[in-house]
């Protein structure tokens, strides 16, 4: 080795220190410049369909809106394998060690409270887009937590309340037997008691998973009710109603009343099978122009028909940054509660939605609508699956605030 060759070593070595700082800093400085959003759902199970991969797309597509202007987003996501641990431990995980701001979806409702704890903990910000427990703007109401899109209280309301007027009034409820089945069993069985229906009973099904529902569902029929609820969703509730329509359930007078149905869902029943069926949505991709210009933006990226969780992910994002660019990265990330007052303290809007607003529980308010299914002959094309019945108002859609017990509310 020649003089030059062991001075160019040395010199070489002087600088690695150098070098390895200036990047680590540069690392840092990067990450504090950066909002980091983590999507948690079920990406191989039953909600796959209705969350998943269709979600994660629409959510990357408010990232890249954002990305566009100069902020820099990164998104992240995991399979929550609906067990509420692998919940909890991923939620930890990314807040801990990654670096994490922003938790959204949750997926089965189990999931979506015990992340909720996580998240609070933690002073980061939850934006639930999925999970359906209205538990979570009342008792288990935070103020790091957001609740997108629907609740139970919503659907017993909009599809409960329907089909009792329609004379649909005595139920027979085949029920998920976990938090999301019971909080919806619940609120519609109370908007069926308070119409002057009657409840006959309930089954309560090892969903999600379970495939076979026959024995449930002609445990149900031999009760002889008007109305069988199903208080379950994604493959579940496809599996309910397919096997319901084997058993004739329809043909001897017994309606369903799917109380979480969604526009993939029908899409894998079948227009054939699923006629007739009512259920409410919050997001229709063809209830407007600005939903079909959404819809439009979104369908060179997605494989199934858009749902009003695909569409949450993406409007609550959307609010999220919107509100961390006008606060400035470093002070969204610094706090939670306080970015999630400030996306209360802004008014809602966008084309999945529309105008709305946060309230201060944490639910955010936009219309509720009741739609039927089509026949074959009523569709004109791909995805045309739905018929507008009714529209509740977003003041009227959801609980009153004053009857959902949130804690910090009161206070």
């Amino acid at each position: 080795m020649t003089m030059i060759d062991r001075r160019g070593l040395l010199a070489g070595a002087a600088a690695a220190p150098v070098l390895g700082g200036w990047t680590r800093r540069r690392a840092r400085a990067q990450a504090a410049n950066t909002i980091k959003v983590a999507l948690l759902c079920d990406f191989s199970n039953t909600y796959r369909d209705v969350t998943g991969p269709t979600e994660l797309a629409c959510i990357r597509q408010a990232a890249a809106e954002f990305n566009a202007r100069g902020m820099n987003v990164e998104v992240v996501f995991a399979d929550n394998q609906n067990k509420p641990d692998v919940g909890s431990n991923i939620t930890r995980a990314w807040i801990d060690r990654d670096g994490v701001d922003c938790v959204v979806d949750g997926g089965a409702s189990s999931v979506a409270l015990a992340a909720n704890d996580v998240v609070r903990e933690k002073n980061k910000v939850f934006l639930n887009t999925s999970s359906a427990t209205s538990d979570l703007t009342g008792s288990k109401c935070t103020p790091n937590t957001v609740h997108w899109t629907y609740d139970t209280w919503m659907l017993a309301r909009s599809t409960g309340g329907a089909t009792v007027k329609a004379g649909g009034d005595s139920w027979y409820f085949l029920t998920a037997d976990y938090a999301f089945g019971h909080a919806l069993e619940r609120d519609t069985a109370n908007f069926v008691k308070a119409q002057g229906g009657k409840v006959l009973g309930q089954v309560r099904a090892p969903f999600p998973g379970t495939t076979d529902v026959s024995s449930f569902l002609l445990q149900a029929a031999a009760a002889k009710p008007k109305v069988i609820g199903l208080a379950n969703a994604g493959t579940d509730t496809v599996n309910c109603v397919k096997q319901a329509a084997e058993f004739g359930l329809l043909r001897r007078g017994i309606r369903l009343a799917s109380m979480l149905m969604f526009l993939p869902d029908v899409h894998a029943i079948g227009l054939q099978t699923a006629q007739g069926l009512i259920c409410t949505e919050t997001f229709y991709w063809d209830l407007n122009d600005r939903t079909r210009r959404f819809a439009a933006k979104m369908r060179p990226n997605i494989s199934v028909p858009l749902c009003m969780n695909h569409a949450g992910g993406y409007a609550a994002v959307l609010h999220y940054l919107k509100v961390a660019a006008e606060m400035g990265v470093t002070a969204a990330k610094a706090s939670g509660a306080e970015t999630v007052a400030r996306m209360k303290a802004m008014p809602c809007d966008d084309d999945c939605f529309g105008p709305g607003r946060l309230r201060e529980d944490g639910r955010k308010l936009h219309p509720a609508y009741l739609f039927q299914v089509k026949s074959p002959e009523e569709s004109r094309g791909e995805w045309d699956y739905y018929k507008l019945l009714q529209t509740t108002p977003a003041e009227e859609a959801f609980r009153p605030l004053s009857e959902g017990g949130c804690a910090f509310v009161r206070s």
